[in-house]
């Protein structure tokens, strides 16, 4: 099967962009596929552990970038689970042996092409099966460089991974459907946009989006006297793991978004949308910055009281950069 492979920023994205083109939607980049799916997010829920440390996301849940993008864009959408390895292997080939490129979640402890290092219990990676040859299934994975395989075994072991998030053999891919405009596209921004204004300014309580990034911000200059120096450092490196390794690199999901923000000025000529996608910029910069500081802590270069109240403070900064980005969003007069 003939399949253009693309290497994006993040999972999904790449995913969401790759089978979009392959049905002929032409327009779509992964600053789009983002930005239309409203993909930003942040949420700390210390209740939910997972390796050991919070539940922090830097995006929004495994599975909406792509669903909210195709139902922007009027694409409908075929999702299954299976409780049966059996019937999951069945539907795979049968998509492939009608030419169709499917996504599947899977699980990154067992992904063999992964190098040892970027290997750990994480359910909601995302990647292409475009074809089979002999036992080998050819993978689009969009975080690689190029395309790659894995064998039968090897490709059910990561759909059925166990654990929070399990992925049960998912697969989801779009109906081919009439080509998608221009108008369709700035549509899209617009509802995208105002999406994940709603997401980071108006959701009730303390741990979801600029509140849940204030929220963690003081609660991390309270870590080390509460949880210890290593419990304290424990927890840091879980934040950057979820913002390095699975959030793109060093606050990269805003940087996708101020890239969104760019190219939504093609299709509405707002200067507004250029100032604002400075913003997010500049928000990707402090979380890097910010990962800097919390690896110092962590492998153990810094740990006074201090370190952790100017870890506290970078998320502080982020947080009212952020709530002026999605105010001003809001605000904008679309004509």
């Amino acid at each position: 099967m003939e399949f253009n492979h693309i290497q994006a920023a993040h999972c999904e994205n790449g995913v969401t962009t790759s089978l979009l083109k392959n049905i002929g939607v032409n327009q779509i980049t992964e600053p789009l596929a983002f930005g239309i799916g409203a993909g930003l997010f942040f949420v700390y829920i210390p209740i939910i552990k997972i390796n050991n440390g919070p539940v922090i996301a830097f995006r929004t849940l495994p599975g909406l970038i792509f669903n909210r993008t195709c139902k922007a864009l009027d694409i409908p959408v075929v999702r299954k689970k299976f409780s049966s390895r059996e019937k999951a292997e069945a539907f795979l080939r049968e998509q492939i042996a009608q030419g169709r490129p499917v996504g599947c979640q899977v699980g990154v402890y067992y992904l063999s092409y992964f190098p040892k290092e970027y290997r750990f219990h994480f359910n909601a990676h995302n990647l292409i099966v475009y074809g089979k040859e002999d036992d080998n299934y050819l993978i689009s994975d969009p975080v690689m460089e190029t395309p790659t395989t894995l064998t039968s075994y090897e490709l059910e072991r990561v759909r059925f991974a166990k654990g929070a998030l399990a992925p049960k053999g998912q697969i989801y891919y779009p109906l081919a459907n009439r080509p998608v405009t221009n108008e369709q596209i700035k549509r899209g921004i617009k509802s995208g946009i105002e999406k994940n204004v709603q997401n980071m300014l108006y959701i009730p309580g303390p741990i979801a989006g600029v509140s849940g990034i204030k929220f963690t911000g003081n609660r991390i200059k309270k870590w080390r006297d509460k949880l210890g120096l290593k419990q304290a450092g424990l927890y840091l490196a879980q934040l950057v793991r979820m913002q390095e390794e699975i959030g793109t690199g060093g606050g990269g999901f805003r940087y996708i978004y101020g890239a969104f923000l760019q190219e939504a000025h093609a299709y509405n000529q707002m200067d507004e949308l250029l100032d604002i996608s400075n913003l997010f910029t500049q928000s990707g910069d402090l979380w890097r910055e910010a990962a800097v500081h919390a690896a110092g802590i962590y492998k153990g270069r810094l740990g006074s009281q201090e370190d952790f109240n100017q870890m506290g403070d970078y998320l502080l900064e982020i947080a009212e950069i952020e709530r002026n980005a999605f105010t001003q969003l809001k605000n904008l007069n679309w004509r």
